[in-house]
């Protein structure tokens, strides 16, 4: 895969960084951001539900991290020498620390995790500010009352 160099045009732009390293990102594949699957899960209208399989971990082996709108699960397994009895002739459940990162959107609040069968559940939530949402604005032909909150106004006593 041909891999292409995008640091040149950082110098010329102002307020694309974001959108240039997301293209770096997106252009450069690392086996290591594999690690561990994830799903992303609509649970609702504005209910969401991020799954990751992190089987052999338990709940003190993994920190769960949310810093303004960047969500960050990392796991490390403690006490991972002399807790087997026997030797391991073949290791195919990965057990490495990892962290995966997730950018959330704006107004996108955690409102819990679980863990359960092998897999870390994170419930979000997307609660719009009242202030935020769209309102609809009434259109009043000439000559009719207009409606303000309730309360009724003639077309003179509005002006």
């Amino acid at each position: 895969m041909r891999q292409y160099d995008l640091s040149p045009l950082y110098r010329s732009t102002v307020g694309f960084d974001r959108l240039f390293s997301m293209l770096d990102q997106m252009a450069s594949p690392d086996a290591a951001t594999a690690y561990p699957p994830y799903n992303i899960e609509r649970t609702g209208e504005n209910a969401y539900r991020i799954s990751i399989a992190v089987a052999g971990f338990t709940d003190k082996d993994i920190a769960i991290e949310v810093k303004e709108n960047a969500l960050s699960v990392r796991g490390e397994k403690q006490g991972q020498s002399g807790e087997r009895a026997g030797e391991v002739l073949y290791q195919g459940i990965a057990a490495r620390s990892f962290e995966r990162r997730f950018q959330l959107a704006d107004y996108v609040q955690v409102t819990g995790a679980s863990l359960e069968n092998g897999l870390l559940h994170v419930d979000l939530v997307r609660e719009i500010p009242e202030a935020k949402k769209p309102r609809l604005i009434p259109i009043s032909a000439s000559g009719q009352k207009t409606v303000i909150d309730g309360s009724v106004q003639s077309e003179k006593a509005a002006a």
